[in-house]
């Protein structure tokens, strides 16, 4: 709760508790606030016990911190529920060599994937697909040819 307070946070607060309160009520005050603060605790657990006990026993193994969207998350797709097959995009995504060949199409050299793409050149004679080059610019189309509509750019 309180993790971001440093040490100069930390020593203001005990210098400003000291003069608003005073060193003979300070104690006092510091238990008051203990007491008001372990009261709350126990409110809660037991708010939390009543709850997990009206759920029934299909809930048993509910916990309170799964109502929280980055935990609900985060257990549900990175947890061992690999239903969707995440494991194995996430493992075949290599993002540094991504980015390389963007890297090499813009600057124009020759990467592993280009030279790959070169070699394929041949085989798009039988029918297999390549990528595009990215630095030759597209043909221009005739003056009368309407360019291609994109119905979901638009």
């Amino acid at each position: 709760m309180f993790n971001d307070i440093g040490a100069l946070e930390l020593l203001t607060l005990v210098v400003l508790a000291v003069l608003v309160f005073g060193p003979e009520k300070l104690p006092k005050v510091i238990q008051d606030v203990t007491r008001t603060i372990r009261k709350i605790r126990e409110f809660s657990d037991s708010a939390k016990e009543d709850i997990r006990s009206e759920l029934g026993p299909q809930f048993k193994d509910f916990e309170f911190e799964d109502l929280n969207p980055k935990t609900f998350v985060r257990k549900q797709l990175m947890d061992g529920n690999d239903d969707l097959g995440l494991k194995e995009i996430r493992e075949s995504f290599d993002l540094r060599k991504e980015m390389a060949d963007v890297t090499d199409a813009v600057n124009g050299r020759e990467s592993d994937s280009s030279t790959a793409t070169a070699t394929a050149g041949t085989a798009a004679a039988a029918g297999a697909t390549t990528k595009p080059d990215l630095l030759k610019k597209p043909a221009q189309p005739a003056k009368d040819e309407r360019p291609p509509f994109d119905a979901d750019a638009t």
